[in-house]
């Protein structure tokens, strides 16, 4: 059994659901703080839901690098996981490491325990074998990244730039792969907007029409529109912007009656070419065209982030090459993630992990054969940085 394999194993045994850490994090500060890095643990949130975060960083000395060559790498990720769903369809128990051909079984075996596993164990090698790197390494995680993310990752980034604290690289270790470690990962996520719209209108007797007002009636036009426009075309990183309704409430539950209001949710998923405004007032725009009377409850999830080809995409790409032999698909799809918040501080962050075709399921895992080489990737591209920063 490898370092790495032994340390998901202990980490997947702590059942850390949203937002209980369940030692996680103090499990891996045991194995940095030997290595030389500071670890600061920042509790935020109400008392009823605590969430743990951890700032480990590693400096490095006068006698490493210049002070104007110096950079700061962050692995960032989470140690929470989402609830199990019924024991009972688990093949093994889902906070009990298990292994059935050639995978590990376990909650956050994909979603995101090997890939936390991995940054530690690359670190400790990286760090043997360059013990005077002129690279400055930090570790960020937190446990509410599958909760509300309200006093997680987004907490630490403002006590971070609060501190006047620069980074310089970030690397994610969400599960982006599709069939192999390596395949894809993601240099930038669309943006996140909802709505939950409210169309007035006047209830009524369904038999007499003519004295009430229906919402659905008169937002239907608007709603046929709507689902028509495109809102932008895409570039080459991002596709173009879509807007989904998810959920239509109306009528009182009785047939003889016409609702008063129809209520809307949905949602926007927007790249780089929309901006908030412009969203919101294309949509207001259609709606005030077809004379509704409306409000409009909006909710920003997340800003759209892009991190271009240059140093820590190259990096990246010539470590999986390296170690897989594989060609690595930048991608922006999906859904959001922690790396929106680190972006606002730090201009250039991907995501890396391993595949994601099991995150959030019943008998959640990963390949044990994707392990090792995640590993060796992230420390390949700490070599890369370190070359970089050299040159």
């Amino acid at each position: 059994m490898t370092q790495t394999l032994r340390l998901a194993e202990e980490l997947i045994a702590c059942a850390s659901i949203t937002p209980d850490d369940a030692t996680c994090q103090s499990i891996i500060a045991a194995r940095l703080a030997p290595l030389g890095f500071v670890c600061e643990t920042l509790v935020r949130g109400p008392a009823d839901f605590r969430v743990t975060n951890l700032w480990a960083k590693r400096s490095a000395t006068a006698s490493d690098a210049r002070n104007d060559t110096q950079s700061l790498v962050v692995l960032a990720g989470h140690t929470d996981v989402v609830p199990t769903g019924p024991l009972e369809q688990w093949h093994s128990h889902p906070f009990a490491p298990s292994h059935r051909d050639g995978k590990l079984y376990g909650r956050g075996a994909s979603d995101m325990k090997t890939s936390l596993a991995a940054f530690v164990v690359a670190v400790e090698e990286f760090l043997a074998e360059r013990p005077t790197t002129p690279l400055s390494i930090g570790f960020l995680l937190t446990s509410d990244e599958e909760g509300p993310a309200n006093d997680g990752t987004v907490a630490v980034c403002q006590v971070l730039q609060e501190r006047g604290e620069r980074i310089d690289y970030c690397i994610v270790g969400e599960p982006t792969s599709v069939e192999r470690t390596g395949d894809m990962i993601k240099n930038g996520r669309r943006g996140s907007l909802s709505g939950r719209l409210t169309v007035k209108g006047i209830q009524g007797h369904i038999a007499y029409p003519q004295l009430a007002k229906n919402p659905i009636h008169q937002l239907a036009p608007a709603l046929a529109e709507l689902v028509t426009v495109q809102w932008d075309k895409g570039d080459e990183f991002f596709p173009a912007t879509s807007w989904q309704v998810s959920n239509i409430h109306s009528g009182t539950g009785a047939g003889n009656v016409i609702p008063g209001t129809v209520v809307v949710d949905f949602n926007f998923r927007f790249s780089t070419q929309s901006s908030l405004e412009s969203l919101q007032q294309r949509l207001c725009t259609v709606l005030d065209r077809h004379e509704l009377e409306y409000d409009i409850d909006w909710v920003v999830g997340g800003l759209p982030f892009l991190t271009p080809p240059g140093t820590l995409v190259n990096a990246v790409r010539e470590a999986i090459l390296a170690e897989t032999g594989l060609s690595t698909v930048l991608s922006t799809t999906g859904g959001t993630s922690d790396g929106r918040f680190i972006a606002k501080i730090c201009p250039q962050v991907i995501e890396l992990g391993p595949p994601n075709a099991t995150i959030h399921q019943i008998n959640e895992h990963v390949c044990v054969a994707d392990i090792e080489p995640l590993k060796n990737i992230y420390r390949r591209t700490l070599e890369q940085l370190e070359q970089a920063l050299r040159a």
